[in-house]
């Protein structure tokens, strides 16, 4: 069966920025420009289309991941705008997985800021190719060389620029294509009318130093332009786009672009930038899949004719339709009303109906094929990171990194009423959001909710009153602290037990030892040998390490970053049994924490505070009395900005603080960064903090 659209006509983008660049507002720009909206939504007067939660019109932020499709030319452009700001990044990285390409978003007064490292980190793990927009070019104090600079500095990237603004701040009327060697100038506010002109000459001596330093950067990494520009041999325009669209692809180079999406300029040029040098599914390597039986990893073949492989990336809840899972199909077709087998789950699904999202509003679609976003309604037990396949060509595509909660709230329902409600309402928000953990505290009784930072626990308590109709109560924010052990143990762990009849009779020796890498988890490794433990009693030994991991020993918080071996044991022939090992090596496990001389871990947060001049000095010292480690200070314009790793612990209602300390006129951004081991001093009160949980304080 022909494809509707050929292959190589297809871009899956994602736009991605630090918040507060223009993310949003360059989408709704191209929807506009591709006809795919008729009036164009602001972000600021909450009209924004991709913005269509209720709090993220109030806030005037990105919250959730939006998808839409439009048309450039002959091109079908797929496109993911995501939230720039940290509490929510575990959309940027879902979004990431699935994508061909992105548009790095970058603010011309701001340049390189701190989410902006984190995303394109992000990019940079997934190997998403990428061009960079720098936006906001009608502002005062913007300034294009320095944020040009900075991506090469700051961001490691080999980048380059390929258009120039003409004109700077208030006075940006146009822009300068560098390799065309003309200006673009907009007749009207609505930048739909374009007019294509020479350079004028006082703009040619600029010009042509920019398009040199383009040139200088390919030929560093394309051997023809490189010939060519030794030997100052002519270059044609098709042979720089050409050279520019393979370095892009390889992940060699970063074509720059300039524009104010606000204003409507420079956004049709980035159309034609995404059509001509980001890739299409086919001009990417395969993606690698594991063979679920053999373990083998396989290409999987970018093809509509090849069996099905398509990833689970992201669930949402529908108040009419339910659960809609958001598909990236990487092989193969798929028809509304079929079947779908779930390598992941080893369960077979029936997908009742295929949708094309376009924010929140759903088109329904027959038939989806290879390189297609779209989304499914009807899968029952597919969780996001599932791999769904054909049964008789079984795959799994590598799951889905998501990051660990820092900070985290007790909640209770109201009244009896509300208990089964506000049960639900968690497990559907958890389901849509990995970043997202419920957990039951057994010695207070208290439901405990996690995430990635404040704003993102006020969004769930939001949503569960408004969307949820949930009465819930819920206590002050507290820090998801960890523990560890700081040296190397071996302990025993044994479980014997006699009743007159049958036994129980599990024994279990382990060796514990700090991770070398932070962030590696619990490890287990399963050494025994001469069979002292029979082969199906392993996995409830790691079972019952992995169960005894959820609490430590010092104030009952998660274990984290060990590395456990398995190297000893003894079974009965008749009393041993799974329950039995389970015990043994829980025992084990806590007996060896005591020993390993275990410590608390807390959430260290990279925080960025932009201030002006004459309050440097006050931030500074109320940043140094919590406990901050001052990494930089630099200048933005006329102000300083201070770079610090500062404990979560220390940072609670620090935006309060922050302005009355400056008159409302200081700004910060955080992050989590690394954990580390907390000082002596403030672990005696962390401890005495957990055995006395203080009573829930905020009623919604």
């Amino acid at each position: 069966m022909a494809r509707k659209i050929p292959l190589d006509k297809v871009r899956n983008i994602g736009i991605i920025a630090h918040i507060d660049a223009g993310k949003t507002t360059t989408t709704e720009r191209i929807l506009f420009f591709t006809g795919r909206t008729y009036k164009i939504g602001e972000v600021d007067e909450g009209t924004a289309t991709m913005d269509w939660m209720v709090q993220e019109q109030e806030r005037g932020i990105t919250i959730t991941a939006a998808c839409t499709t439009c048309y450039w030319k002959d091109i079908r452009i797929n496109i993911i705008d995501t939230p720039g700001h940290v509490d929510f990044t575990v959309e940027v990285e879902r979004s990431l997985k699935v994508l061909d390409g992105a548009v790095v978003v970058f603010c011309g007064v701001g340049a390189v800021e701190p989410q902006s490292e984190t995303v394109w980190r992000q990019a940079d793990r997934y190997h998403v190719p990428r061009i960079c927009f720098v936006n906001k070019l009608d502002r005062t104090g913007s300034n294009f060389s320095q944020v040009i600079d900075q991506i090469c500095s700051k961001l490691g990237a080999h980048a380059a620029a390929v258009q120039l603004p003409y004109g700077e701040e208030e006075n940006f009327k146009g822009v300068i294509d560098l390799i065309e060697r003309k200006l673009v100038l907009y007749k009207d506010e609505a930048g739909k009318e374009l007019e294509s002109l020479e350079l004028p000459a006082e703009v040619l001596a600029k010009a042509e130093h920019y398009r040199n330093i383009l040139l200088e950067k390919l030929a560093e990494v394309d051997a023809n332009i490189m010939d060519k520009f030794v030997h100052a041999k002519e270059i044609s325009i098709l042979e720089i786009k050409d050279a520019i669209r393979r370095h892009v692809i390889d992940n060699k180079f970063v074509p720059v672009l300039c524009g104010s999406a606000l204003r409507n300029k420079g956004i049709q040029l980035l159309l034609d930038a995404i059509c001509e040098y980001l890739p299409s599914p086919l001009d990417l390597p395969p993606i690698k899949g594991i063979e679920p039986e053999s373990g083998n990893f396989e290409e999987i073949e970018a093809s509509s004719d090849a069996p099905l492989c398509a990833l689970c990336f992201k669930i949402a809840t529908d108040p009419y339709v339910g659960r809609i899972h958001y598909l990236r199909l990487y092989s193969g077709r798929i028809s509304s009303g079929t079947y779908v087998y779930n390598a992941t789950q080893r369960i077979k699904e029936r997908l009742t109906k295929l949708v094309q999202m376009h924010a929140n509003r759903q088109e329904i679609i027959e038939e989806a094929e290879t390189g297609d976003i779209v989304a499914a309604v009807g899968l029952k037990e597919t969780k996001t990171g599932d791999t769904l396949c054909a049964e008789k060509n079984p795959i799994l595509v590598e799951a889905i990194r998501f990051p660990e909660p820092v900070l985290q709230q007790a909640i209770e329902p109201k009244t009896k009423q509300d208990q089964d409600k506000l049960g639900l309402a968690l497990h559907k928000i958890e389901e849509e959001d990995p970043s997202f953990k419920v957990t039951y505290n057994q010695e207070t009784g208290q439901t405990i909710i996690a995430g990635m930072g404040q704003l993102h626990l006020e969004i769930v308590i939001d949503r569960i009153l408004r969307e949820f109709n949930v009465e819930a109560q819920v206590g002050a924010p507290q820090v998801a602290y960890r523990e560890t052990i700081s040296k190397k143990v071996i302990s025993t762990g044994k479980f014997i037990q006699q009743t007159g009849g049958r036994g129980q009779y599990g024994h279990v020796v382990i060796e514990m030892q700090p991770q070398e890498i932070p962030g590696a988890g619990i490890t287990f490794t399963d050494k025994i040998k001469s069979g002292a433990i029979p082969r199906e009693f392993i996995p409830a030994v790691k079972q019952g390490i992995m169960g005894s991991a959820r609490s430590g020993c010092l104030a009952g918080y998660p274990v984290t970053d060990v590395a456990i071996t398995l190297i000893d044991g003894s079974f009965h022939e008749v009393d041993s049994s799974e329950l039995a090992f389970q015990m043994a090596a829980a025992l084990a496990f806590n007996d060896g924490l005591k020993k390993a001389a275990a410590i608390i871990l807390e959430p260290i947060m990279d925080i960025e505070v932009i201030v002006p001049e004459e309050y440097m000095g006050t931030v500074i010292g109320d940043l140094n009395s919590r406990r901050a480690k001052i990494v930089s200070l630099s200048t933005r314009v006329n102000l300083r900005t201070i770079r610090a790793y500062v404990p979560l612990a220390e940072l609670f209602n620090y935006a309060t603080v922050s302005r009355s300390l400056t008159q409302g006129r200081a700004s910060y951004i955080m992050e989590p960064s690394y954990y580390a081991e907390v000082p002596a001093n403030i672990v005696e009160k962390i401890i005495s903090g957990f055995a006395s949980s203080g009573p829930l304080r905020k009623t919604l």
